[in-house]
């Protein structure tokens, strides 16, 4: 029983983890997009559009080569996510326009763009449900390792994911070396806390703003390809995602930045999410007080954090703010 609430834990935070891990990049370079939710919507439909496509091309799901099923939805997702950040970069970082403005915008135009594909698709099947299913490339994305069976509760809880998982966990991992042990995360750093110093000492900051935002946002995507292919078993339905984007940007704040720390905040938000369905004869109301937890959590971690003001702890000094090279 346990082992299966850690492993439903996993499962439903992997995609928070895949998100926080993408904006924790972009806001070190001083950024807030609060896009992601749509970042994540256009990552996953570009990552099943690029599935539909190739199982329709093929003659039986038997003659699918795994390496293609894998592959393509990948490209397609980061391809597209990572436009979504370039889009983000051009309105916020050479037009000067609001981040908030335009991160909001950005999740109304994801999700809008997300929906219309989506339904596209559904009509191409003719399905009697408002829904896609792309069931064997989500099998090939599940595929877990061969003796996880074998190694009981240990098997269970850490080797019985698909391998998106683990690729999460590696990303936010590199991410938190990059950040604190690399001249890029320093550089990048640098320009988040003050993009004047940065400049002045000879750091490309536009590049930098740019490719943070764009790397964050293609790994944010992931996280919506992840929900669809591994968790939904490739069944894709409008409006199905849910919060998971607004959880992903709250276990930044949860995680003081640091994408070490999302690994265990995205199981804790995961966990919050999933024990309602663990609770004998739990009501609505209680339920919907569970899924409120992961944002009462984060409220308070920003209050002690807040409390105790310390530097490591807070967010980059010029997050949210435009840097106008020529008023330097």
């Amino acid at each position: 029983m346990i082992a299966t609430i850690i492993q439903r834990a996993v499962m439903q935070g992997t995609p928070l983890l895949f998100g926080s891990t993408g904006e924790i990049l972009t806001e070190k370079s001083g950024h807030l997009n609060l896009g992601i939710p749509g970042i994540m919507y256009v990552g996953a439909i570009s990552g099943v559009a690029g599935s539909f496509i190739y199982e329709q091309s093929v003659a039986s799901p038997d003659m699918m080569n795994p390496f293609l099923s894998i592959l393509i939805p990948l490209i397609c997702c980061l391809l597209g996510s990572a436009l979504m950040g370039l889009i983000y970069c051009f309105l916020t970082v050479t037009l000067r326009a609001n981040q908030n403005v335009t991160g909001l915008a950005l999740t109304t135009f994801g999700i809008g763009i997300g929906n219309f594909f989506g339904g596209s698709l559904i009509k191409l099947v003719n399905s009697d449900v408002p829904s896609i299913s792309l069931s064997s490339t989500s099998m090939i994305f599940k595929t877990q390792l061969p003796f996880a069976d074998k190694l009981g509760w240990f098997g269970e809880i850490f080797l019985s994911y698909g391998f998106l998982v683990y690729v999460a966990i590696i990303v936010a991992l590199v991410s938190s070396h990059i950040l604190g042990k690399t001249r890029i995360g320093l550089h990048l750093r640098a320009v988040g806390e003050s993009p004047e110093t940065a400049d002045a000492a000879g750091i490309n900051v536009t590049g930098y703003k740019y490719i943070a935002t764009c790397i964050g946002s293609a790994i944010a995507g992931l996280g919506g390809l992840y929900y669809v292919m591994d968790y939904a078993n490739g069944v894709w339905s409008n409006n199905g995602f849910g919060d998971r984007g607004w959880l992903s940007i709250a276990l930044v704040i949860f995680s003081v930045w640091r994408p070490s720390i999302s690994i265990l905040g995205s199981i804790l938000f995961g966990f919050l999410y999933v024990i309602p369905t663990y609770i004998p004869d739990i009501t609505v109301s209680t339920k919907k007080l569970f899924e409120m937890l992961p944002y009462v959590v984060t409220i308070l971690v920003l209050v002690i954090t807040s409390i105790r003001d310390r530097k490591e702890n807070q967010p980059p000094a010029s997050l949210g703010l435009a840097y106008f090279r020529e008023e330097r």
